[in-house]
């Protein structure tokens, strides 16, 4: 019986998004957030905490959304942006 909720519930999924609806929570940061965000990192004067109050957003958000926050705390360039300047 389980087995037919199950492809039921899918099949409503499916359904919605087909009709361009998006289900989940959602999301409180947008690209303004994550430059401003990005912009303070660097600045020790600022924690963390500080930085995500500022922006109205959760610590746990821009760790979430920002995977190079630490290397960006310590200013040193992302490993993911290439220190290959050749």
């Amino acid at each position: 019986m389980a087995c037919g909720i199950v492809s039921g519930t899918r099949e409503g999924l499916a359904a919605a998004r087909a009709r361009g609806k998006v289900g989940g929570r959602p999301t409180v940061v947008d690209e303004k957030i994550l430059n401003m965000a990005r912009d303070l990192l660097p600045n020790p004067e600022h924690s963390i905490t500080a930085i995500a109050k500022m922006l109205g957003v959760s610590p746990g958000t821009l760790y979430n959304h920002i995977p190079d926050l630490r290397e960006l705390r310590a200013g040193r360039i992302p490993a993911q942006l290439g220190t290959d300047l050749r």
